[in-house]
């Protein structure tokens, strides 16, 4: 049983990390939000990268200010 939960520990930390990248990368996001949403991820790791994932999500990489 420890075992299961030191993996699922590990893989909310792994999509957590990710998550954060991704919000810190965001161009569309002024810096308050930024640091919103971070602060949630950070205090609510489950709760909050789900909220995050669902109200903001993940945006494509390609997507800049000069491709608008």
């Amino acid at each position: 049983m420890d075992l299961i939960g030191g993996l699922f520990g590990l893989m909310v930390l792994a999509l957590d990390i990710w998550a954060i990248a991704n919000i810190l990368t965001n161009t569309l996001l002024r810096k308050a939000i930024k640091f919103m949403w971070i602060g949630i991820i950070v205090f609510l790791p489950v709760l909050g990268l789900i909220l995050w994932f669902f109200l903001v999500g993940p945006k494509p990489s390609t997507l800049t200010k000069k491709n608008q």
